[in-house]
């Protein structure tokens, strides 16, 4: 009688990565601030971009905004980001985070495609 030959089984494909995402204690802060300069929230959101400077050649943006044609839209504990196309590519797999600590305190970026920061951390390289 011939062995029955097993397959070995399937494994589930992983889950694809985020585009972005927003910690819980970076969205409370983005709440807080929102509800502090009486902007809505079902309307304004954190819009989050990279553009050219700094000595590393790329650089965060963020401000409070509406949604524009094309955006990235990210909901998320009850806040949104808007990230345009071209900023999306440098920020794919990235989290947003809020740190507290006797320095300082402030958003944070960590994202996985810098390749290189300046000294200072307010630029990048991907």
């Amino acid at each position: 009688m011939e062995a029955e030959m097993k397959q070995p089984e399937a494994k589930p494909a992983p889950a694809p990565p985020r585009p972005f995402t927003v910690s819980e204690k970076a969205a409370a802060k983005l709440k807080a601030l929102l509800e502090q300069q009486q902007k809505d929230p079902a309307k304004v959101g954190l819009r989050l971009g990279v553009t050219g400077g700094g000595c590393s050649g790329l650089q965060y943006f963020m401000d409070f905004d509406e949604t524009k044609p094309n955006d990235r839209v990210i909901e998320q504990d009850g806040v949104k980001v808007f990230i345009d196309p071209r900023s999306i590519l440098h920020l794919s797999g990235s989290v947003l985070e809020f740190q507290e600590g006797l320095m300082g305190s402030g958003f944070a970026i960590k994202n996985p495609n810098v390749k290189s920061s300046c000294g200072c951390g307010q630029s990048f390289t991907t």
